[in-house]
């Protein structure tokens, strides 16, 4: 397996653990539970954007491009 292929995967895998996480949180009663959870939440929301950067930078991710000033206005007038 090469080296983009792994990052990419690790990357999903962090993402899917994100949205766990936020589903874990928002159901916890036991607030030291749900500290514990946000602070594991907060370790991996840094760990996967230091990894988006070395992807980036290696040339393994590419952002989508900007929206322009007309379809930031048309989506906010969808949503509206």
């Amino acid at each position: 397996m090469d080296e983009k292929t792994m990052i990419n995967d690790i990357l999903e895998g962090v993402k899917t653990e994100l949205t766990t996480y936020s589903q874990v949180i928002s159901e916890a009663e036991n607030m030291q539970l749900r500290n514990t959870i946000q602070q594991i939440r907060n370790s991996s929301e840094s760990f996967q954007y230091e990894l988006f950067k070395i992807a980036q930078s290696k040339g393994y991710y590419k952002p989508a491009e900007k929206a322009d000033e007309k379809q930031i206005v048309k989506v906010k007038n969808d949503l509206e």
